[in-house]
């Protein structure tokens, strides 16, 4: 009875408000370092094919030979996964509740004047864009599955090709998924830091210039190689 009763609490500890949003934080800090260093490997297209396609094959031999090929990749990648599907339960969960916790009446009563900011506001949406990017993105430019402009070994010419100004749909999903990103990123920073409380009233200023510079960093980061390709500035 003591061990189902501990049991039981522990598990209402993990599932708890707090926890989630504290998961939320976690696995959002791990997902913004990824993007902050996958920015910096997509600029390399800047510095020409050799360059680029080098540090695609240096990834796949970090840790070696203490890891074998690849191996630290795909660590790295069981690890995004897991912190994507955490994030996704947290956030999912956190919105039900939510919705729960209001009245019917307030439920569906429409309001002219909403108090919360458009980043907030598409967060729900956002999120589900930018799920298909990945899922798109993957198959474009890493496993080379979807291949617009010819498929490559190469992921420079991959890249290249993917971009050119006759698949300006391709870019111009990208650009629309990146700037989802961006407000995704805005506002995920802004709740992690208070969820972490350092949100306080005398360093939000601070905290949304944060905010808003590192998520204009990264959505400019990413769509600099895309337009670049797409305007003749990389070929």
């Amino acid at each position: 009875m003591a061990n189902s009763t501990l049991t039981k609490k522990r598990s209402t500890a993990y599932g708890s408000t707090v926890a989630l949003k504290a998961a939320m934080a976690i696995t959002g800090a791990i997902l913004v370092l990824y993007l902050i260093a996958h920015m910096y490997g997509n600029l390399k297209v800047f510095s020409g094919q050799e360059a680029f396609d080098g540090y695609a094959h240096s990834l796949r031999e970090l840790g070696y030979p203490l890891l074998p090929e690849s191996g630290f990749l795909w660590i790295f990648r069981i690890v995004l996964l897991a912190s994507v599907l955490i994030h996704i339960y947290a956030a999912v969960t956190l919105w039900a509740r939510a919705r729960r916790a209001r009245p019917a009446a307030q439920r569906y009563q429409v309001k002219k004047r909403v108090a919360r900011s458009y980043a907030s506001y598409t967060m729900r949406y956002g999120g589900v864009l930018v799920a298909l990017f990945v899922v798109f993105h993957i198959l474009h430019l890493t496993t080379n599955t979807i291949a617009p402009g010819g498929a490559s070994d190469s992921p420079y010419e991959r890249l290249v090709n993917g971009f050119q100004p006759e698949f300006w749909y391709v870019t111009l999903f990208y650009i629309l998924s990146v700037i989802a990103v961006g407000l995704h990123l805005r506002h995920g920073i802004w709740s992690a830091l208070a969820t972490l409380g350092a949100n306080q009233a005398s360093r939000q200023g601070k905290l949304n210039a944060v905010a808003v510079g590192l998520s204009l960093i990264v959505t400019v980061g990413f769509l600099l190689p895309p337009l670049a390709v797409t305007f003749g500035l990389v070929s």
